[in-house]
């Protein structure tokens, strides 16, 4: 499976994948094709702060 470090990472960080694809400014299913190849790093390290960016947030809303 492609990107599988970015699927675990949103898992991990209790982050849902349409929650990363909305903050992208994307459709849930574009963000899922998009993920079916392998990314380059680049947009990986951009994704990666996005999941930090809202697991932030939720823990803040949690408090």
């Amino acid at each position: 499976m492609c990107n599988i470090d970015i699927r675990l990472e949103a898992r991990v960080s209790g982050v849902k994948l349409w929650e990363v694809a909305e903050a992208l400014g994307m459709h849930d299913s574009g963000f899922s094709r998009k993920l079916r190849k392998e990314l380059p790093e680049q947009e990986k390290t951009a994704i990666r702060a996005i999941i930090e960016r809202l697991q932030t947030k939720k823990s803040q809303e949690a408090q």
